[in-house]
């Protein structure tokens, strides 16, 4: 694309990459706010600052290798699986902070803990600001440039915007988990070695993002079920794995599982395993889980 700044075509296009910016470096912002809101106030600057230049210069990366990182066979799904592990860490309660100690107390790793957080979030958060940014700038590296560059101010702005709502209002954690617990899932269900599987497997993508929502999500209500609730928060995941599990085995085996559809004897054994299958496994652990209770209980009164 030839470069012509008085065409309106030009500005068209950088006016398409700033709504890019708004919409996508936002879901950034509020990830690079949370990181950052348990360090000192004197620390979260320069975290910000310094997780923003990473994550810029990794994006500047991936626009010149995005076409190349998309065709890596697992790419998307280990994009997802890793921000799955970020959303937990977002979510997990900090003892220290919990029980009243100073923030300025944690070790002074943190700092490069935060920014390695931060980046690693954003690479992977970034690939659709990445191609929205690429297409609307129609190869041309000088709007390419300009879209990274208006997104700082963006991302800047509006991770200490998140830090100060954090501070009054603790519930927007929860949404921070939320963002990458959706974008791990889409990045999922996105995975090209994936999409055939689960165009011929509707029952797989909903199954999928349930199950995503609910190992992301688990630190954040786990801290909040009472005690005779808590086993749902390894119940719940354990269950949808089961049912997914039989559903790649009813693809594998060349069965279909749906009662309503089949003729074959393998297909209502199958649809039997899926519904009743997991109930000795949740009764195995839930007596496992009391055992390990009583045990613990009884050390400590010894």
């Amino acid at each position: 694309m030839d470069i012509d700044f008085t065409s309106g075509a030009f500005w068209s296009a950088l006016l398409a990459i700033v709504l890019i910016d708004l919409v996508l470096a936002g879901d950034n912002a509020l990830i690079i706010g949370l990181v950052a809101r348990n360090l000192p106030k004197n620390t979260q600057r320069k975290v910000i600052m310094w997780g923003t230049f990473g994550a810029i210069a990794v994006r500047a990366v991936m626009a010149i290798l995005v076409v190349y990182i998309l065709a890596v066979p697992g790419f998307m799904l280990a994009g997802g699986l890793a921000l799955i592990w970020i959303a937990r860490k977002l979510l997990t309660p900090d003892p220290e902070r919990d029980a009243g100690h100073a923030v300025a107390s944690a070790p002074a790793a943190t700092f490069a803990g935060a920014v390695r957080t931060i980046v690693v979030a954003d690479a992977v958060m970034g690939i659709d600001n990445v191609l929205g940014i690429g297409g609307a700038a129609q190869g041309s590296v000088v709007l390419i440039v300009f879209g990274l560059i208006i997104s700082v101010p963006i991302i800047v702005w509006g991770s200490h915007l998140v830090i100060r709502l954090v501070d009054r209002f603790p519930s927007v954690i929860l949404l921070g988990g939320t963002v990458l617990a959706w974008t791990a899932y889409t990045m999922i269900v996105r995975e090209p070695l994936l999409v055939a599987w689960f165009e011929a497997h509707p029952a797989g993508k909903p199954l999928v993002a349930i199950l995503v929502f609910a190992i992301s999500l688990a630190p954040w209500y786990t801290e909040r079920l009472p005690e005779a609730s808590k086993p749902l928060v390894a119940l719940l995941p354990g269950i949808l794995a089961w049912m997914l599990c039989i559903e790649v085995a009813g693809s594998y085996l060349r069965v279909q599982i749906d009662y309503l559809l089949t003729s074959e004897t393998g297909g209502y054994a199958l649809e039997a395993i899926r519904w009743l299958g997991w109930l000795p496994l949740a009764a195995l652990y839930l007596w496992v889980r009391e055992r390990i209770a009583l045990s613990a209980r009884r050390a400590a009164r010894s």
